[in-house]
This record gives C-alpha cells, structure tokens and sequence, in this order.
C-alpha cells in the first residue's frame, strides 16, 4: 500500500509559455501528473511552474540550460528532495498523490525507481548489487532471486556481459557498465516508473549508445522519465521532451514537434543553439 491507515499560468509580456497535455496526442494513459508543483530551498523558489503529464510506455526528456530546474523536478517525482527541499502541489501518481504526508515513501520509490548521473553500484558483488533490495524486503528464496537477477540483467541489456562474473565486485565493471547495472538494480523490485537524472554524462559515446538503446527497449515495460543535457539524445530516443528555464516547464510536446516547431521562442532559441 502506497498510503498508511490546473490550468496553465498566463504570463506577463515577453515570455510566452506553452504546455501541451500529451494525453491528447498519445494513446497511452497518464501514469504521473504534477499540478501546481512548486520547490524551495529555503526562501530561493527553484521551481515555480511545474504542471506536466507523463504517458504510460513513453519516453519523456526534460531539457533546459543549468540551473534551469529540470532535476529538481525530476527529484521531487519520487521525493528524492525530502529533507533537502520543500516541496508543495500534488505529485499524482496513477491518480495517488504521493506528495502527502501520510504516503509510504519506500513503498513509492520501490514503484518509481531512480538512477542517479553517475553509477553508484554498491561495494558487493553483481549478484549481490541486484538483490540487496529484495533480501531487504525478505525475499531470500535463491530460485526466485537467481530469476531475478538474471531477468534484470537481461533487462538491462548487460547479462552476456557478466553471466560469468557475478560474483565478483561491480566496482570492476567499466562505467558503462556500471550505469546499465545500476538500471538492472533499480528494475530488479520491478517499479512502474524509471527516472534517470543525466545518466549518460559521464559514459563514453559507445557506452552512451549501448545505454540509450537500453532504454528504447525498456520503454516497453516502464515508463521513463530522463533529465539530459545532451538534446541530441532528447531527439534520439524520447518521445516526448518538456523544456524548463529559470523554474518553469515552458513547453511539453512530442520531441519531433519540440525539435522542429516549438511554439515558444525561447524554445526555439535553446534548439537552435542560440541561447544566452
């Protein structure tokens, strides 16, 4: 149990702003909303606008200069920011909205699971980096957790890669590597929702391929939500693409629309190239 017995702003003048529902151009149901999200760190208000929808089985980037409020928002879908940040609107998760306070947050993330920018694999094995969480949970039966683990490997698109080695450190796998584990990871508790904060920038250009064909295939199974900085993998593999600057969605469209025919100026202005 995941709980324990808005229309868009105008703007003034010269910033135009243009959020599209993507439930009107996809077929696939809305798995998390956020109305009125608003985030403070102390009295700095980063992010002041924050009303997206997320289809089900799609791809959503968020992009945007630094400082722009994309992984603050992404960091909130899952409480990431509890303790760090103040966080108020409604985070509606399948209609739930799992930003009260009377939400399981473990229960939560276990659903809407989060790799970070950099790999983080624990100091254990392969074998024991993917069932940690569910001997935690209590899950100890080695058929049900060899499955697992192979499952999630396979998954991840990294299983021919280390089938022999699983018992051997994870810190010794290249970073590529490493970063596709850590989606095996957070896969193996089978969540709904994948939120990856710039999970390629520190990973070459061939393990940055490997990983974004990872989840072109993973999009299948679970919804993912990625902040990049890199807009030419927004246009690769998402379908959708939300565009923040200075707090605020501006624009959330499909990606072929965002990169081609963005309604919004500043939009256009940060494609093109020609921002700042």
């Amino acid at each position: 149990m995941l709980i324990n017995p808005s229309s868009p702003h105008s703007d003034d003048g010269w910033l135009e702003r243009h959020i599209v529902d993507p439930s009107l151009k996809s077929q696939q149901p809305i798995v998390l909303e956020t109305k009125q999200l608003r985030v403070f760190y102390g009295d700095n208000e980063a992010i002041h606008e924050g009303d997206l929808k997320f289809p089900e089985h799609q791809i959503s980037a968020l992009i945007g200069p630094s400082g722009s409020g994309k992984s603050t928002y992404l960091r909130s879908l899952n409480r990431m920011n509890d303790g760090v940040a103040r966080v108020t609107g409604e985070i509606l998760y399948r209609g739930v909205d799992v930003n009260r306070p009377e939400i399981d947050v473990y229960e939560m993330r276990r659903r809407i699971g989060m790799v970070f920018q950099r790999p983080n694999p624990f100091s254990k094995s392969i074998y024991d980096n993917i069932t940690f969480a569910l001997k935690r949970r209590g899950i100890t039966d080695k058929k049900v957790l060899d499955e697992t683990v192979e499952t999630s490997l396979r998954q991840a698109a990294i299983w021919d890669e280390v089938k022999d080695k699983l018992n051997k450190s994870a810190l010794a796998l290249s970073g590529g590597q490493q970063q596709r584990l850590c989606i095996a990871r957070a896969i193996a508790v089978k969540p709904d929702i994948l939120l990856l904060d710039e999970p390629a920038s520190a990973l070459d250009p061939v393990s940055t391929g490997k990983l974004e064909e990872t989840l072109l295939k993973l999009k299948k199974d679970y919804t993912i939500i990625i902040v990049t900085h890199n807009m030419q993998q927004a246009a690769r593999i998402s379908d959708f693409t939300a565009f923040f600057n200075m707090g605020r969605a501006l624009e959330f469209d499909e990606t072929s629309q965002i990169f081609t025919s963005p309604k919004v100026q500043l939009t256009n202005n940060y494609v093109a190239g020609d921002f700042g």
